[in-house]
């Protein structure tokens, strides 16, 4: 039997996934109202467009054979996502997929909302998959020590498994996996191609890996297996390598997005998301971050040291 939630989403299809049929309560958080405030939706390239929120991304790839959407912000970030998809000209119900960066609350949260509404297949890595099925966090994860309460988001109800280097091919479009933990251990960077005016270009949709965590977590941790330090050093690597025209990320302050945005509102001939030295940017802003996290490690190291 169909559930109740299920019903009257089924019912308001032609309407919209609205606000209050999200079925948990809005995530509450510090950053989450800044995070959740509505973005207006925009072309990136080709067949790639921002969909998401001011502060948290979703990118809707459009094939000819449907719609890829990758991950879905908070929970109250679904109905903001549905109505940019809408306000664009295209039907959520026409989401095939649905893909994760990382299966925090922030970019995972409002998957299992948009996966009931649309029917899509979810994908994820293996790191990734029981976090998505539980909604609670692994005890492996930098910041599961901020408590199951503050990491839980609405569980996804169907999840497959997407192997690293793994590809996904709808239509015309083929999006790659490639695994980049560090940040949570189930970290995943999307590439594809996408074309315009007969210029293809590599788009990355580049994880987070920014050495976060909860009290007591050490990214230096030599008893850990794996070492999450090693595993954000090799994930940077790997970003730095990729074939990169244009760089997306889960937070778009990453990428500076207003600031892009605002120099193509001066100069609409000019797109400042195409960048080849992105990704490698990328790479060593987060690079630097974890080497500012290990000297901070080191300093307390040698203060507790006998």
């Amino acid at each position: 039997m169909k559930s109740l939630l299920t019903l009257m989403l089924l019912a308001l299809m032609a309407t919209g996934l609205r606000a209050d049929l999200v079925e948990d309560s809005p995530k509450d958080c510090t950053n989450c109202a800044a995070w959740n405030v509505p973005q207006e939706p925009f072309k990136v390239y080709g067949n790639t467009w921002y969909v998401g929120t001011e502060g948290l991304a979703a990118v809707l790839v459009v094939t000819d054979a449907g719609l890829i959407l990758i991950d879905g912000g908070l929970a109250q970030s679904a109905p903001l996502i549905d109505a940019n998809i809408r306000q664009i000209g295209f039907d959520p119900l026409n989401i095939k997929y649905i893909l994760n960066s990382h299966a925090h609350y922030d970019h995972a949260g409002g998957i299992a909302a948009l996966q009931e509404f649309t029917g899509a297949q979810v994908l994820a890595s293996e790191g990734s998959i029981a976090v998505l099925r539980s909604g609670e966090l692994a005890d492996t994860d930098p910041q599961f020590n901020f408590g199951v309460e503050a990491n839980r988001f609405p569980p996804v109800a169907d999840v497959e498994l997407m192997g690293n280097e793994g590809a996904v091919t709808l239509g015309d479009t083929t999006l790659t996996a490639h695994y980049t933990p560090g940040h949570t251990p189930g970290g995943t960077t999307w590439t594809w191609q996408s074309c315009e005016h007969f210029t293809c270009l590599n788009i990355v949709y580049a994880d987070s890996l920014s050495a976060v965590s909860a009290e007591g977590f050490l990214f230096s941790d030599p008893d850990s297996s794996p070492n999450n330090a090693q595993q954000i050093l090799t994930s940077t690597s790997l970003i730095r390598e990729l074939p990169c025209d244009i760089l997306l990320a889960p937070h778009p302050v990453l990428i500076k997005m207003d600031e892009k945005l605002a120099t193509h509102a001066a100069n609409p001939e000019v797109n400042p998301f195409i960048d080849p030295g992105a990704c490698a940017a990328y790479a060593d802003y987060f690079e630097a971050w974890l080497a500012r996290r290990l000297e901070e490690e080191s300093a307390i190291d040698s203060k507790t040291r006998p």
